[in-house]
């Protein structure tokens, strides 16, 4: 299962973050998600572990719990749909376009996964 990581400080290193996680099981992989300009922490990660049990008890008890005077909120990572696989699902009528509460004009569409009625 794929983890979210979010609220870490700038300070905190992939290494910390795999260290924290490890006391709950094998972790199959462990990122912090970088600025491309400046190559700092953007304060979120990754960290993937295989087991289901062992994922699921690293995020509840890891979640809320403070790293590096932050604390940081731990779940599932949702799955990135890619503009071809949106458009994939709009050509088969199965997305459609929703209403975005943010009213600013450049901000991205937003999409909505159809479902049978």
């Amino acid at each position: 299962m794929k983890l979210l990581i979010r609220n870490l400080a700038r300070t905190t290193t992939e290494a910390e973050l795999q260290k924290m996680f490890e006391t709950y099981g094998r972790i199959q992989s462990c990122s912090l998600v970088l600025d491309k300009e400046t190559g700092s922490s953007k304060g979120f990660g990754f960290v993937e572990i295989p087991m289901l049990g062992e994922a699921k008890a690293a995020m509840k008890a890891l979640n809320g719990r403070e790293l590096d005077g932050n604390k940081i909120r731990v779940k599932k990572a949702e799955e990135k749909v890619t503009n071809e696989e949106t458009e994939e699902l709009v050509s088969q009528d199965k997305a459609v376009p929703i209403k975005s509460k943010n009213t600013n004009t450049s901000s991205k569409s937003v999409w909505e996964k159809r479902t049978k009625k």
